[in-house]
């Protein structure tokens, strides 16, 4: 299961998808964070600090960031689980990794549906807002499963459309005509404003949340949740039995 149908104003179709997506990160990755805490109005680490505490991450986890971009939910991670834990951060784009700037954090270029870790090897795992990003839903959360311990957590942070029309049509014009119109002025790279639109269209396509809770269901999670923000910013909580 894909996140979202294929976007052909951006690729002519799915196998084109992965070289779209390596392309534009990579293209873009200098003014991610950049444009990200201008447009948090520098809320951006609060948020992903208590997304994670919510999610139970703690002191000394051995946690596995996968889609880990230029660290933005890393910083926090390592935050929590302090001198005593370990990340493993993994994305495939070597461009948003490139950006990473965070101490003894092992990175890995590698695809959520192929994960390069062992079984069984991690207590905790994030993934920051690259669901949308993803080939294949059910093959993510089955290799979610696979690298987590018996008892491990994860928490899935994604915009979601909202459900109100009025307020969709406020979300789209920030995401499809303020954010871009503000990457081009502040953004260094060309691409930078076409990464803003291509994500609010990724948004807008995206999977219903009730087909991401259902599919970490389906993967063998329990204690499967959805706790919203502001109606947009959803935080998908499982742990693996044992």
């Amino acid at each position: 299961m894909a996140p979202h149908a294929p976007l052909r104003a951006y690729y002519a179709d799915e196998s084109e998808r992965d070289r779209y997506l390596r392309r534009i990160f990579d293209a873009t990755a200098s003014d991610y964070d950049r444009i990200e805490r201008l447009l948090a109005l520098g809320s951006g680490p609060w948020y992903r600090r208590m997304a994670l505490q919510r999610a139970g991450l703690g002191s000394g986890a051995q946690v596995l960031d996968v889609g880990i971009g230029t660290g933005l939910v890393a910083r926090e991670a390592l935050r929590l689980i302090g001198f005593e834990g370990r990340l493993v951060g993994v994305d495939p784009s070597p461009g948003m990794m490139g950006e990473v700037r965070l101490p003894n954090v092992e990175l890995i270029q590698g695809r959520a549906e192929a994960l390069p870790q062992p079984d069984a090897s991690h207590d905790f795992l994030s993934m920051g807002y690259a669901l949308r990003h993803i080939a294949d839903v059910h093959a993510a959360f089955a290799e979610f499963q696979r690298v987590l311990r018996p008892g491990g957590r994860l928490v899935i942070l994604e915009i979601t459309r909202p459900g109100h029309r009025v307020g969709r049509a406020l979300l789209r014009a920030y995401m499809r005509a303020f954010v871009p119109l503000v990457a081009r002025v502040v953004g260094r790279r060309r691409d930078t404003a076409e990464l803003w639109r291509y994500y609010w269209d990724t948004i807008d396509a995206c999977i219903a949340p009730e087909s991401v809770l259902a599919a970490l269901r389906e993967a063998g999670f329990e204690q499967v949740q959805r706790h919203t923000e502001l109606g947009v910013f959803s935080e998908y909580t499982a742990r693996k039995p044992g």
